[in-house]
């Protein structure tokens, strides 16, 4: 039986949402037709998009759904910078963290390489966090189109000044969007009180299933569509609506921000008892990422002297351990993390990093479980990484 620490990267279905997906599929409407049928469909819908923003502190016209995070972060970043450098071409850039995810990283990125924006990557501290005097000398220039910074990093669970973010960007006149993908049903998310322009968030990481999701985005955040048809969610997101992913995203956040607190406090308490196992066993484990209230409750992410990511892994998998790295393998070239990179670390330490994500699953059975196996894991990783050191990545195409 798989023990599973991977709850970053997606979570179990829950139950009750199962439930009302599966009833969902077995009834008939499209939620544009105007027939009989479709006007249920319609209602179903809204009373799903209702529930969905009662649950974040927003507005249910501020709901647009989407196929999950991706759509949305692009959404987000590449139709802002749209709306308004088409309104004023001086807006000429768009501001994102170093540490962004891929979804908007690239997003940036191909505004750059297609449309001649200029990408201004926002410099994090040692531990992870947003350098405000980097964004305010950003800021200054006055060309910046929209500024995106995620609530939560995915790699290391490092949670962001997105209140100060709001509070300069305002003051500049720049929109702001949050990735919140790793917040929601976390830490405490109320998207009208953050001040932001738009939030992403997605189904897979509560308990719904994957490709669901939704950008809430104030009636004011500038947005020109990406995707072109039919002109659904407020003209700006086409394509027949996924009833039966909103209602079940819906339910999962709703249910997953009732009980957020008091799973807050039950997954720190995992976590710090994961960290001290980890640090114990293997005494030379660097934790990466801030303290005590600057992290995530359920994220665990360390660094493994002399080790691969990739061994650590396919070691703890052989011992019935589900994990992830801060690495991403592209085109067979395994790259170091540029999350941390971009916080100061050298590229073999970036390529040795190990993520450890809990969830509503999550037993101190499990973390026991992961600090057993661990010493020989590395051991053997180190073995093999003594045996073939990593290439490094100068020179490769």
């Amino acid at each position: 039986m798989t023990t599973y620490l991977d709850h970053a990267a997606t979570s179990p279905v829950r139950p009750e949402v199962a439930e009302v997906y599966a009833a969902e599929l077995t009834r008939l409407g499209n939620p544009s037709s105007l027939h009989t049928a479709g006007r249920d469909a319609r209602r179903r819908l809204e009373e799903a998009r209702e529930q969905l923003a009662a649950a974040v502190g927003a507005e249910p016209a501020e709901v647009l759904f989407t196929s999950g995070g991706t759509e949305a972060d692009n959404l987000a970043v590449k139709g802002a910078y749209w709306a308004r450098h088409g309104t004023d071409p001086a807006l000429s850039a768009v501001a994102v963290s170093a540490v962004e995810h891929h979804a908007v990283l690239e997003a940036a990125e191909w505004l750059g390489e297609h449309e001649g924006a200029a990408v201004r990557l926002l410099r994090v501290t040692g531990d992870g966090r947003l350098d405000l005097n980097h964004l305010d000398e950003t800021l200054a220039r006055g060309d910046v189109a929209v500024v995106s910074v995620m609530w939560a990093n995915n790699e290391t669970g490092a949670l962001q000044p997105i209140h100060d973010v709001v509070t300069r960007a305002d003051a500049a006149g720049v929109p702001v969007h949050t990735d919140a993908v790793q917040a929601v049903g976390k830490v405490p998310v109320h998207f009208a009180r953050s001040g932001v322009g738009a939030l992403t968030l997605t189904g897979h990481k509560l308990g719904a299933p994957v490709g669901t999701g939704a950008l809430v985005a104030r009636r004011d955040y500038p947005l020109a569509a990406v995707e072109h048809g039919g002109r659904q969610e407020r003209g700006v997101r086409s394509g027949t609506l996924n009833l039966a992913g909103a209602r079940a995203l819906a339910l999962a956040v709703e249910l997953a921000v009732a009980e957020q607190e008091a799973e807050a406090v039950r997954l720190a308490q995992l976590r710090d008892r994961l960290l001290a196992g980890v640090t114990a066993a293997v005494p030379d484990a660097r934790v990466t990422g801030p303290a005590g209230a600057h992290r995530l409750p359920g994220l665990a992410h360390v660094t493994v002297a002399e080790a691969d990511a990739d061994a650590l892994l396919l070691g703890l998998d052989m011992a019935g351990i589900a994990a992830s790295s801060g690495s991403a393998c592209q085109a067979g070239v395994q790259q170091p993390s540029h999350v941390l990179l971009a916080m100061g670390y050298d590229e073999e330490s970036a390529r040795s990093a190990l993520r450890f994500s809990l969830g509503r699953t999550t037993t101190a059975a499990d973390v026991d479980a992961l600090v057993a196996a661990l010493p020989a894991v590395v051991d053997g990783a180190r073995k093999a990484y003594a045996t073939h050191r990593p290439r490094t990545t100068e020179g490769v195409a």
